[in-house]
């Protein structure tokens, strides 16, 4: 499998889907096979597509207060939900290289694979918005020039990142790099470990 073009397809299909509806309540058609990592990866970059929609509705300066605290409980449900779907698409490459034999001398890179790959899901985000304002026709050329010289960064920093994944992948399978994983160990949704909603118990 050449996961760099498979990452990407699939990122690019999920973001171009959702902006068919463009709607932060449409329901997810994800056509991969149930628990494969296709399956998974169009539903991180779904889950972080949506957000990203959320992000944007939060910071209406009109919103109603009401309305902003429900949402930004649905923005922290939202990154519990994507972190656990960084730690499943994890959990395939320490399957898949569990057999491995791993080198006394490799090292251990800063970032597993999947938190790679997270920030390449996002990137296609801004990829796709910065295009957006590129085309927009109620745009100055001063807007449109500035956007274009951003978009070409971004599109240089996705051929960066998905080739660092990639070499991260291959030196992973072939022992030279250590794969180590920590679980996120948030704190805040814990009622055992937050001291607002362990305080409530008492």
């Amino acid at each position: 499998m050449n996961f760099t073009e498979l990452y990407n397809r699939i990122f690019n299909e999920s973001v171009i889907d959702y902006h068919k509806i463009d709607y932060v309540d449409a329901p997810i058609d994800n056509k991969y096979e149930l628990k494969s990592i296709e399956y998974y990866l169009y539903l991180k970059n779904w889950i972080d597509t949506v957000q990203w929609h959320l992000e944007d509705i939060i910071r209406n300066p009109e919103i109603d207060p009401v309305d902003a605290l429900a949402l930004k409980r649905r923005i922290d449900k939202s990154n519990q939900d994507r972190t656990d779907l960084v730690e499943l698409i994890d959990s395939y490459f320490l399957d898949q290289n569990k057999t491995v034999v791993v080198n006394p001398n490799a090292t251990v890179n800063t970032e597993s694979p999947a938190w790679a790959i997270d920030r390449l899901s996002i990137l296609h985000l801004k990829i796709y918005h910065m295009q957006q304002e590129v085309e927009r026709k109620d745009s100055t050329a001063e807007h449109i020039a500035q956007c274009q010289t951003k978009l070409n960064i971004l599109l240089e920093q996705k051929v960066d990142l998905s080739t660092s994944i990639s070499e991260l992948i291959e030196d992973i399978s072939t022992g030279n790099k250590r794969m180590k994983v920590y679980k996120q160990m948030k704190m805040y949704n814990d009622p055992a470990l937050n001291p607002v909603l362990y305080a409530k118990g008492k």
